[in-house]
């Protein structure tokens, strides 16, 4: 096995491999938590404790329920929901049904959600009953056939209950309740379900901002689980220490941990559907004793800020996970007075499997970097340009990662998978520098990706819903500092000869087609925008001129 220069880095006891991986998959954990502990609680939900026994037996039921009406093997299946059990059963009930998970943000407009539906070319949706009206509003512009539906609350009470009447079905469409009842008495279906097989798709914008499906297969999530199993181990007592799970489980960070890593060790999950309730956060912290949680720097700072933290509400962790935006030297200082381990940073894609550089859990914090890569994972930075010389140590170029839990591709994108995966390389399009210890400097982003509070906001995703402004000529968008979310959404804006808009139009006119963070917070009219001799647009000047005033 080659030696990299990051390996002296690693704490003592941590391999630089694990090869060979065994060939399992999601659902055999699931199984072997299942034999060993079948009352133990999976997820602990507004104080419900859900157990192994009933994810597994709960699953069943729902995938026989699918396969009933037509589900066949690698047929998509869209998930809509917040943080609640039903997440977790949804999952694997379409992985033991052979088909492929589909989590969206529920907080998607109507235009993203048809958007992403329409790409995946999905026939069934399993939402929640808050989000039913929005999915049938749209639903005849889709292949949509089928849509499952459930209160977020149905699994707060043992045994669940009967779905309310807040909502009206329509023909042909089911209740979640319902199926688990008419099918309780299913064992797991015969669907064969291999390591290779793609276990979810997951939307990213990629280095163009277009939003694409990322492949994962069973066997990335598995492999993820186990690197973060090794690498955190002594920070962890399986079984008993419990997990805070305040990020979303449609996102790729809930989809590789909580399917993955604390599934893996054993962790009781407990759930939070809205992480911005800082009050709640911090007393789910102090009376579940959580051990561990990952969270944005946003989410740490909103904690420093909440004026009735006591000295002891987050002395129960052991580590926090930070990650999506750069994290603060004095974040990090002040955070770690209140716990009783260490905020390790990291850094990584939904294309390379969340991996690409995690700080040693005991070894050296370097201000600035994102950390060392992880086990069998290993990071080249190749010249900007043409993408095919590898720079030395201290020089700057394109991050590019190679590790067995890559992305399988872009869903029907040839091209775009053939830009970002070359010879089993993920070019990042993010820009850095290593330095003589392994550690990973991230110094620019070559998408000008926007990270808005532990949110990717594509400039060109808001830039092509402004130009649909009758009175736009031309617009910029970009990022900006801001204190309390790192990056701000600004957009520049040239409008047409004789029209005229107000910041607050074009507020209501983004809101009404993008999810609101994507939304601009700041808007400045212009006469004209700053651009190249071949008309592209300087957005690094825009920045520039912002930062100077």
């Amino acid at each position: 096995m080659k030696k990299y220069v990051w390996f002296k880095s690693y704490d003592p006891g941590v391999p630089h491999t694990l090869q060979p991986y065994p060939e399992i998959t999601v659902l055999d954990v699931l199984a072997d938590c299942l034999k060993e502990r079948p009352e133990h609680p999976l997820a602990i939900f507004k104080g419900r404790e859900v157990s192994y026994r009933e994810v597994e037996e709960h699953s069943n039921a729902l995938a026989k329920a699918l396969i009933a009406n037509g589900l066949k093997k690698n047929d998509r299946v869209i998930c809509l929901f917040l943080n609640c059990p039903q997440s977790f059963i949804a999952f694997f009930a379409i992985w033991k049904a052979g088909g492929i998970v589909v989590p969206l943000n529920p907080f998607y407009t109507s235009f993203e959600l048809e958007r992403s539906i329409n790409d995946v070319e999905a026939e069934m949706a399993i939402a929640g009953s808050t989000y039913y009206e929005a999915v049938k509003s749209f639903q005849p512009h889709t292949k949509l056939r089928l849509v499952i539906a459930s209160d977020l609350d149905t699994y707060a009470k043992s045994p669940i209950e009967k779905e309310s009447d807040s909502v009206r079905l329509e023909k042909g469409d089911l209740w979640w309740s319902d199926l688990i009842e008419k099918y309780k008495e299913s064992s797991r279906p015969a669907a064969k379900v291999k390591p290779s097989d793609t276990a979810v798709i997951l939307f990213s914008g990629g280095t163009t901002g277009t939003p694409k499906g990322v492949m994962g297969s069973h066997h990335s999530i598995i492999i993820t689980a186990m690197f973060h199993r090794a690498w955190y181990e002594s920070m962890r007592e399986e079984w008993k220490d419990k997990a805070l799970v305040p990020l979303p489980l449609f996102h790729s960070f809930g989809v590789y941990i909580c399917f993955g890593s604390h599934l893996m060790n054993h962790m009781p999950q407990v759930l939070i559907q809205n992480p911005r309730d800082i009050k709640n956060v911090v007393n789910t912290i102090r009376d579940y004793k959580i051990a561990s949680v990952s969270v944005t720097p946003t989410t740490l700072i909103s904690i420093l800020n909440y004026p009735d933290l006591k000295p002891d509400d987050l002395r129960s962790l052991k580590g926090v996970g930070s990650g999506a935006a750069p994290l603060m030297a004095e974040t990090k200082h002040q955070f770690e007075k209140f716990i009783s381990g260490p905020i390790i940073e990291g850094y990584g894609l939904t294309e390379s499997g969340i991996v690409g550089a995690n700080f040693p859990v005991k070894g050296k914090w370097k201000q600035g970097s994102v950390g060392v890569p992880p086990i069998d994972v290993v990071v080249r930075i190749m010249d900007i340009e043409t993408g095919t010389k590898e720079l030395k140590t201290g020089e700057e170029g394109e991050i590019t990662i190679k590790a067995f839990q890559l992305m399988q591709g872009y869903w029907r994108r040839p091209e775009e998978t053939a830009e970002m995966l070359r010879d089993g390389w993920l070019y990042t399009g993010d820009i850095g520098y290593m330095d003589e210890d392994g550690y990973l400097f991230i110094t620019s982003r070559k998408k000008d990706l926007i990270k808005c509070g532990g949110f990717q906001v594509w400039p060109r995703e808001v830039e092509e819903i402004l130009t649909m402004h009758p009175a736009i000529a031309e617009v910029c968008v970009a990022g900006i500092p801001d204190p309390r979310q790192v990056e701000a959404v600004k957009a520049w804006v040239v409008l047409k000869m004789g029209c005229q808009a107000t910041p607050e139009e074009l507020h209501d006119f983004c809101r009404e087609k993008l999810t609101g963070y994507k939304v601009p917070r700041f808007f400045e009219f212009r006469d004209d925008l700053p651009k190249t001799l071949v008309g592209k647009v300087l957005r690094r000047v825009l920045q520039d001129e912002e930062k100077a005033k």
